[in-house]
């Protein structure tokens, strides 16, 4: 089962070009489920939909989430699949397994008020804070999410032209910089970067104070810091801005094909979960506007 595992995770990685961070929960899930299959003594190549059920059914009683559970059989299934395709096996035994409902919560966005209040926090007057305001403006300013921004190098920002490029997700996408956003880089990679990086080698794009690629962890400590200095109640995350400029893209008259490009989704429909923010006004304009509306 090791061997089936390792080159499902490398199909997914080179084939369908996952991300890190959800290659990584595809790792945690396909695990979980070999640990259940070695506990309960099944061999993962005559299993049935019955015995994936009893799976589910145990993370159930383990309390885990519903969504967690339904991830998980997502993974699964998956895997499965994969096995079918390789000819492993002749039938995928999840077709007939059923996911868990997951009610789905409405993503957490800030307002314009409360986004133009927390990226006014990092004052520009030391490396840190040029750093952070940097970060801050380039994280809403992108929509990118915290895995796609730390990854970014140096090469992969076009200053002269105003875009990132990002190779990560599903396909390799190009994005533009708002003027504020490319100022405060720009002040970032002239006047900071070079001093905090202790290589000359160092591609990375944003890095800590010891001269190292930022991790995720670093960029959520710092979102936090600046939103208890901003004192903002909403509980705020690095995706909580990637929400944010979303949804105000879509309150503004952008498209949501153009969205859907920008963020990345291979899906329209995860892009159209932000319809339900739209203002008023918009639809006012439509209905007044739109000749059959």
């Amino acid at each position: 089962m090791d061997k089936q595992i390792k080159l499902f995770l490398d199909f997914l990685e080179n084939d369908k070009k996952l991300s890190l961070n959800t290659l990584q929960s595809y790792k945690r899930d396909i695990l979980e489920y070999k640990d259940y299959i070695n506990e309960n003594g099944l061999n993962y190549l005559k299993i049935s939909d019955e015995d994936i059920t009893d799976y589910l059914s145990s993370m159930k009683k383990a309390n885990k989430k519903t969504s967690t559970i339904s991830r998980n059989l997502a993974t699964v299934r998956s895997f499965y699949q994969f096995l079918v395709k390789t000819k492993k096996i002749k039938k995928d035994p999840t077709i007939g397994v059923k996911s868990p409902k997951v009610e789905k919560k409405a993503p957490s966005i800030l307002s314009s008020k409360e986004v133009e209040l927390l990226l006014d926090q990092p004052k520009a007057v030391d490396l840190k804070g040029i750093r952070d305001k940097a970060m801050l403006e380039f994280a809403y300013a992108t929509g990118m999410r915290v895995t796609e921004i730390i990854s970014l190098n140096v090469s992969d920002v076009n200053l002269e032209e105003s875009y990132v490029i990002c190779n990560s997700g599903y396909k390799k996408r190009t994005i533009p910089l708002g003027s504020i956003s490319l100022k405060a880089l720009q002040e970032y990679v002239e006047k900071a970067r070079p001093i905090l990086i202790k290589n000359d080698d160092t591609v990375a794009l944003f890095v800590n104070i010891n001269g190292k690629r930022l991790t995720r962890q670093g960029f959520w400590k710092i979102v936090k810091y600046y939103k208890e200095q901003a004192h903002i109640d909403k509980d705020i995350t690095p995706h909580v801005l990637r929400h944010s400029f979303a949804t105000h893209l879509l309150q503004n008259g952008a498209e949501l094909k153009a969205i859907q490009s920008m963020l990345g989704h291979s899906d329209i429909s995860s892009t159209q979960v932000y319809m339900q923010f739209q203002d008023d006004n918009l639809k006012d304009i439509y209905k007044k506007a739109h000749p059959r509306a």
